[in-house]
């Protein structure tokens, strides 16, 4: 390997496509992943740079520990898992929003927000996948909750009575909507990211800054 490669980590998924064009549009990816689709890693000796396939909630903690100098990776999973590593662009793609939402049949005992029900009920319980952005949540609004982590299909916490509320990660909302529920808040929206290495960034700075650069001016 060479002394001054660039070790990039994608996102395997939906995301995939989406980057691998930015990066050919930017002429940072000269390499033929329909000849073995099922590698993990693909060498770019033109580039003199390498690629690590990888899960998305799997690409922060290769950037963090130097597996990676480079990555894309989602916000939500940048929000939620909390690694030390630098956020250097907003890619724009893979929009989606986290929201908090309830029953629609019980849509009335929220006109006053979360506030107003727990001053009418004493009680709130959050279901969520993301029980880090579902506590900063509450915090920064001052409220009391319990959080309840769940692995899956959340929406049936509330129509069951495990909480009163969800926060959620959605992108067109269908999935709420066929379980009767409605976003009352919504906390941010999340995109991919272009992630960095803290100590990759200073110490191949030169050379990072060419492919960053090339990465903005293809999108």
């Amino acid at each position: 390997m060479k002394e001054d490669m660039i070790t990039f980590a994608l996102p395997k998924g939906r995301l995939l496509p989406l980057v691998t064009g930015i990066l050919r549009d930017a002429g940072l990816f000269r390499v033929d992943m329909e000849k073995d689709g099922r590698k993990l890693i693909y060498q770019d000796e033109e580039n003199n740079a390498r690629y690590l396939i990888c899960r998305a909630a799997d690409v922060p903690t290769f950037v963090e520990y130097g597996a990676a100098d480079l990555g894309v990776a989602g916000k939500d999973v940048i929000l939620e898992q909390g690694k030390d590593i630098c956020e250097l662009a907003d890619l724009g793609f893979g929009k989606c929003k986290f929201v908090v939402a309830v029953p629609a049949a019980k849509l009335e005992l929220y006109r006053g927000g979360l506030s107003g029900y727990l001053a009418q009920h004493g009680q709130l319980r959050v279901a969520t996948k993301f029980p880090r952005v579902a506590e900063s949540y509450l915090r920064s609004r001052g409220l009391p909750g319990e959080v309840i982590k769940l692995s899956g299909n959340i929406e049936l916490a509330p129509l069951v009575g495990l909480a009163e509320v969800i926060i959620d990660l959605v992108s067109t909302g269908r999935t709420l909507r066929e379980n009767n529920l409605v976003a009352i808040d919504e906390i941010t929206e999340a995109t991919a990211r272009l992630v960095a290495n803290r100590v990759s960034y200073r110490v191949k700075y030169d050379r990072l800054y060419s492919f960053i650069e090339a990465i903005k001016n293809s999108r």
